[in-house]
């Protein structure tokens, strides 16, 4: 992707995708990178933000014989993701404007 839109669309992105389902961090950091360039060294620090700010909670899950860390979203962070939701459509709305011409039924 061309557009560099930083660390807080990062959040959203991981918050959106625990939201749907519980993932663990190699799942996570393969859904993320469909949408933007990220990698592991990149993702488990946000995961630890997430964590620490409330947004999200672990839990772990025998998986072959070791152990896998599951983050499962909070109560918080699923008003934190709504919050996220509006903001995105609202700025997609306005690039969306401004892409169309400054009305986006003005398709030309």
């Amino acid at each position: 992707m061309a557009f560099q839109l930083g660390s807080a669309l990062l959040e959203a992105c991981v918050l959106a995708i625990v939201h749907h389902e519980d993932a663990y961090g190699y799942k996570l950091t393969q859904e993320v990178k469909q949408i933007m360039d990220v990698s592991e060294s990149t993702l488990y620090p946000v995961l630890r933000r997430l964590q620490k700010d409330g947004f999200l909670d672990t839990y772990d899950q025998p998986y072959q014989g070791r152990n896998r860390r599951y983050y499962t979203i909070t109560a918080a962070g699923k008003m934190r993701f709504n919050e996220f939701r509006g903001q995105w459509n609202e700025f997609r709305d306005n690039v969306d404007r401004v892409m169309n011409g400054g009305n986006e039924h003005d398709q030309r």
